[in-house]
């Protein structure tokens, strides 16, 4: 037990959170800071940010700024307690949004 607890604070220092003009959207992990600040360039994720919609307007309009940053301490929480919830061990990019999407 004391191993999963080391890793999931290691975890939270690779915690990265994407903000649309400011506004905290979504969280991923990356194993950089260069390797995080180069995910808002991926031409998907500019596609399906400006495809998903929250309350009924998309979540980003193609020309708000997209910024990255470390996340805080309580968003990282989210984020592990999220992957464990969802046993997502795939080593695949995980996106935990912290905005609710429409359907």
């Amino acid at each position: 037990m004391g191993t999963l607890l080391g890793q999931r604070m290691a975890e939270i220092d690779t915690v990265y959170a994407l903000e649309v003009a400011g506004r905290p959207v979504l969280m991923f992990q990356a194993m950089s800071h260069q390797e995080a600040r180069s995910l808002p360039r991926e031409r998907w994720l500019r596609e399906d940010l400006q495809e998903a919609h929250s309350n009924g307007a998309p979540v980003w309009d193609g020309k708000a700024k997209l910024t990255i940053r470390r996340a805080s301490q309580i968003e990282a929480k989210h984020f592990t307690d999220t992957i464990v919830e969802a046993s997502d061990r795939s080593g695949d990019l995980v996106l935990v949004y912290l905005i609710e999407l429409d359907a």
